[in-house]
């Protein structure tokens, strides 16, 4: 257990803010949307249009702050983005129309984005030597502070009544101040020094952008899970339908036990192209698995189904290890913020279109979308070491022009 432990204080504050903060995530990512359908009684057309709204309104959100962070110390901007996400959350207990709804929910998901991009450069700095590893470590307590949630809103989902779900908000806003709080014993940060050339450097680095895309492409495999999977098994095969809980168990227990691992040896932007060659490859044959349980006994769709399972959760552990190691990496250290903002936006694109493109292709066109979406994975995967060596020698030559105008300012 001790070895589970960050080594340092800062560490161990971000640590406990996020464990605090994800707990009440998991509540709201297992139940939010009930609330809306069964509490507030909105349309689920209207549900799902909102939060499309809100998803594309927090893409440009998370560039500006990170920005802000970069210039402006992370840590107060972290907590603020912390208390508007409370405040939003807190603001679904009165949105009883839709244009409430969206007002609430884009607010909420907006400071949610903003504080992803405001996070990096604290856990850049605090990190350690690797702070990509520390990244992973984060992403395994993210894991045990959803299930935590998750548990907490079955007993919400199984009252059914419309306190229990108010409840459910309410504890979901507290968590968020909680997670602010916790982090007063984190020391601040100073602005990171400008460097000359444009503002926005981050939207002109071409081939940084091309890697937000490939990684956003390849983030669409985190609704396969939760969105393609459940929808196949009821549909299209004979397994029980307890089976879906089992295959969600079973990926966050990999994630929990392996991520950290996984962070550990890809330790270079070389090998964070790999890991997405790797990836798209594991997800290209667990689809091809996921496909052929349609038809087959119980018994051998259940089989088929929790093999898939463990090797899409295996890519997984790839892609967010490639994604933490090449984000980080290839972002300079005086615009990590607004780098790794700009890096949200794959993730962003993937929760806005991922679940109508799954459901088009694996479960109303069926059999053959599986291997579509497979094959997609894996020629994205083969595609990103060549895009990470664009950027890197991008990279190299940015820092040679900037040795040279320093000299040139020092003559």
């Amino acid at each position: 257990m001790p070895q589970l432990i960050p080594e340092t204080g800062p560490q161990r504050a971000i640590a406990a803010s996020n464990f605090v903060y994800t707990v009440g995530s998991g509540l709201y990512l297992t139940a939010g949307v009930l609330y809306f359908t069964q509490a507030v009684h909105l349309p689920v057309g209207q549900v799902g249009l909102g939060l499309a709204i809100a998803g594309f309104v927090s893409l440009a959100v998370g560039i500006a702050v990170g920005h802000l962070a970069d210039r402006r110390g992370a840590r107060g901007v972290y907590v603020t983005t912390l208390i508007v996400q409370a405040v939003g959350t807190a603001g679904f207990v009165l949105a009883d129309n839709f244009w409430l709804f969206v007002l609430t929910v884009s607010i909420a998901t907006g400071a949610k984005a903003a504080g992803l991009a405001a996070r990096s450069p604290l856990i850049r700095r605090y990190g350690g030597d690797r702070p990509q590893e520390f990244r992973g470590y984060l992403r395994a307590v993210s894991n045990i502070g959803i299930s935590l949630g998750a548990l907490l809103a079955g007993w919400v989902v199984q009252v059914g009544t419309q306190s229990a779900y108010q409840l459910l908000v309410i504890g979901n806003a507290v968590s968020f101040v909680a997670a602010a709080a916790v982090l007063a014993w984190l020391p601040p940060i100073a602005p990171v020094p400008t460097v000359g050339g444009p503002r926005w450097i981050a939207l002109r680095d071409r081939p940084y952008l091309l890697i937000t895309v490939l990684d956003g492409i390849m983030a669409i495999q985190f609704k396969v899970l939760t969105v393609a999977i459940p929808l196949w098994l009821v549909e299209a095969t004979t397994a029980p339908p307890w089976l879906i809980s089992g295959t969600m168990l079973a990926n966050t227990v990999l994630v929990i036990a392996l991520q950290v691992r996984a962070s550990r040896d890809i330790d270079s932007a070389e090998a964070g192209g790999r890991a997405y060659r790797r990836s798209g490859v594991a997800f290209l044959v667990a689809c091809s698995l996921i496909s052929l349980s349609a038809g087959m006994p119980t018994w051998a769709a259940v089989t088929l189904l929790l093999t898939a399972v463990v090797i899409h959760t295996v890519g997984e552990l790839w892609h967010a290890a490639a994604g933490f190691e090449v984000s980080f990496a290839l972002a300079p250290e005086h615009a990590t913020g607004q780098y790794l903002g700009v890096f949200g936006l794959g993730a962003g694109l993937a929760e806005a279109v991922g679940p109508t493109l799954l459901i088009s292709l694996c479960i109303t066109w069926g059999r053959p979308g599986w291997y579509v979406v497979g094959a997609v994975f894996a020629v994205t995967g083969l595609v990103a070491p060549f895009a990470v060596r664009w950027a890197q020698h991008s990279q190299h030559a940015q820092e040679a022009r900037l040795g040279v105008a320093e000299q040139a300012s020092v003559a």
